[in-house]
């Protein structure tokens, strides 16, 4: 099993607590293009999915006869870069380029903890904390346009709060 293969396992477990396998060793397709965060101004803003199904096989290209990559868990956040028939080419959160069939993706918005991550009841750096949130924890997006560089989210076990922006990944 390559490195990327055993960081994407290790990402999927982490993110869900599921079982996640890697069918095949990965690639580092994308990787260097890194993660994108924001866009240059006049862009168009990046656009985001979470996986709808437990688990959703990411592929080399847009055919089910490609190679399988990645089994990724449910809830996980994709960015989408286009949109080939029933087919969405993706990046995940370790910029890897993949892709997977358009009916496995959900509106339903997440976002992905990427550093050890504070939420707190408002979005004030002086407000209460809520919950600590660390790497790899999965958050529901409940208002992506709090401001001020927070994002309001909500944790599967019910509890709502505020988050910087700079410490999440799905925006």
């Amino acid at each position: 099993m390559s490195a990327i293969s055993k960081i994407r396992a290790v990402f999927a477990l982490s993110l869900m607590g599921l079982c996640a396998s890697s069918f095949a060793q990965g690639t580092a397709q994308g990787a260097a293009q890194g993660a994108v965060q924001g866009a240059a101004p006049g862009a168009k803003p990046a656009e985001f999915r979470s996986v709808g199904v437990a688990a959703a096989v990411l592929w080399d290209g847009p055919s089910a006869k490609g190679k399988k990559l990645f089994a990724a868990p449910r809830g996980m956040p994709l960015e989408i870069l286009s949109v080939v028939n029933n087919w969405v080419k993706v990046r995940d959160a370790a910029g890897d380029v993949l892709w997977v069939e358009r009916a496995e993706l959900s509106t339903q918005r997440t976002v992905v903890v990427t550093t050890n991550a504070t939420v707190r009841s408002s979005p004030l750096d002086s407000a209460t904390i809520v919950f600590q949130a660390e790497r790899g924890v999965l958050l529901d997006l409940t208002d992506p346009a709090a401001g001020g560089g927070w994002i309001k989210v909500k944790h599967r076990d019910g509890s709502l709060g505020f988050v910087k922006t700079a410490e999440v990944w799905g925006l």
